[in-house]
């Protein structure tokens, strides 16, 4: 027995010795197997965008990919938006990024670069039946479109008495110069002569070229281990030639000499920042938050208030006994309920000016004026059904009572039915109200400064993201309290029993 247990546990030892030796050879190379979720937006052609099967492309793309096979890594793209990918590697949401990103200073002290990888500037590009822009000079006083969180937006600055709107991505501010709205878009040169080259934005021309000298760099969080690695893979892609292949094969051009450093000194984290330091940083920003939210409150009221007339109509609409009518009654409220609000208002400021345009009309679209189209006619659909179902709601008895008396219908909906259904209506309109409050949102695709724009334009230059949208939601909850207290109100001042409760209390 003794012999046998002996024999067992020997065995034993040999298995485990094996799985050790094997574990031990695996590990001779740390890196090898190891996988880096890295971050971009494919949105900057031709350095990172989405080819026609979704698949991700570009210089960028085939760059990481090469620095990820020579330094024995992995690569798992997370795309996200660009304003997002700072506050990203500051959190360590992602362990570094790749999406054209500039080094600057300031970024410097927030995040770790790896030495540059591209040589870049920025561009000036206008439509071209412009005789008036001729550089840079000439942009005084004028409207510009820029990518938000670039070095473009940081140049616009400053001109003097320029209108600058910010858009989240590039594609989308030169939509907004071929549609007539801004008189230039100030951004990277690569990528402005690429869009002009593939022919899918017509009339547009570029003036000035390079009007600063930058370098992109691959981000990490600061401290990060994953710095020395992609250097290193990245010292290796610019020797063996794989860069110059990959340069030559989106660019048609020789690859140009790139500094061995990054021309700001990364810095050490000073560790997660004090409590008194984010309360100050809230504060700093809350007056800007503020005139955010009056221009939120603005766009919602505007928007309730035509969103209640048109609603109200289709609410009654749908109730027609013209079977054709009430089809189409039908059709508009399933279209803007069941598409998302956000490609509604893409398609009302982007699109339609786009629409016109080819059909040889100059239209274009005050940004409020859109916003508000977008979101009343979203609401419309909502309290189309809210003022059908309060309709509804009514005893039939209610107008049998009131034609017997000699009214129409047209007056028995007026003087009877829809006032009584009105108060009924008032708890869901009040969420409906809530609802567009925070939808409000949206509207900073097309470059509206409401209260989330305003606090996207802080969080670009500072980069503390928690601080300033923690700030934001506490703006938006004192409006949806203020809101819903005031429905309230309204639910009891209209009540027609509130007498009569009060008097049997």
């Amino acid at each position: 027995m003794a012999k046998f247990g002996f024999a067992r546990w020997l065995r034993w030892c040999v298995v485990v010795g094996f799985s050790c030796l094997l574990l031990a050879g695996c590990g001779v190379n740390s890196s090898t197997g190891k996988t880096l979720r890295v971050a971009t937006e494919p949105a900057f052609p031709p350095f990172e965008f989405q080819g026609k099967g979704g698949e991700l492309q570009g210089f960028s793309i085939d760059l990481m990919n090469a620095i990820a096979v020579a330094a024995k890594f992995k690569v798992d793209f997370k795309s996200m938006p660009f304003d997002g990918i700072v506050p990203a590697l500051a959190a360590k949401t992602v362990d570094a990024a790749i999406s054209s990103i500039t080094i600057t200073e300031e970024r410097a002290k927030t995040i770790s670069f790896s030495r540059p990888y591209f040589k870049a500037g920025l561009a000036i590009a206008i439509r071209a039946d412009d005789p008036n822009i001729t550089g840079f000079d000439s942009l005084k006083n004028k409207k510009i479109a820029v990518q938000i969180g670039t070095t473009g937006a940081a140049k616009a600055k400053s001109i003097p008495g320029v209108q600058i709107r910010s858009f989240d991505s590039a594609p989308l501010a030169l939509q907004e110069l071929a549609n007539g709205n801004v008189d230039a878009v100030i951004n990277d040169a690569p990528v402005t002569i690429y869009a002009i080259n593939t022919g899918n934005l017509q009339g547009i021309k570029i003036v000035q070229q390079l009007l600063t000298e930058e370098f992109y760099g691959i981000a990490t969080a600061q401290n990060s281990p994953n710095l020395a690695l992609i250097n290193d893979g990245l010292d290796r892609v610019l020797k063996n030639g794989t860069y110059s292949e990959i340069y030559q094969k989106w660019f048609k051009a020789q690859a140009p000499a790139l500094p061995a450093k990054s021309p700001f000194k990364n810095q050490s984290s000073n560790g997660a920042p004090n409590i008194s330091t984010s309360i100050g940083i809230i504060l700093q920003a809350f007056p800007t938050l503020l005139q955010g939210a009056l221009v939120t409150l603005q766009l919602t009221i505007l928007s309730v208030v035509f969103g209640l007339i048109g609603g109200s109509l289709i609410g009654i609409v749908r109730l027609s006994r013209i079977a054709p009518v009430r089809w189409i009654a039908r059709a508009y409220v399933d279209f803007f309920r069941g598409t998302p609000l956000l490609v509604q208002i893409f398609m009302i400021y982007f699109g339609l000016p786009a629409i016109f345009q080819e059909l040889g009309l100059t239209f274009t679209f005050d940004r409020l004026v859109a916003g508000v189209i977008a979101l009343s006619l979203n609401s419309a659909a909502y309290i189309a059904e809210v003022v059908r179902a309060g309709i509804q709601s009514i005893e039939v008895g209610q107008a049998e009572a009131a034609q017997s008396l000699g009214l129409s219908s047209v007056e028995t909906m007026i003087y009877v039915i829809f006032p009584q259904a009105f108060r009924r209506m008032i708890p869901p309109l009040g969420n409906e109200f809530i609802s567009l409050l925070k939808d409000t949102s949206l509207v900073s695709v097309i470059g509206f400064e409401e209260l989330v724009r305003k606090g996207q334009l802080i969080v670009a230059n500072n980069y503390r993201a928690f601080e300033i949208y923690a700030g934001v939601a506490v703006v938006y909850l004192c409006l949806t309290l203020l809101s819903s207290q005031a429905f309230s109100r309204l639910e009891v001042w209209m009540n027609p029993v509130k007498g009569q409760r009060k008097y049997d209390t």
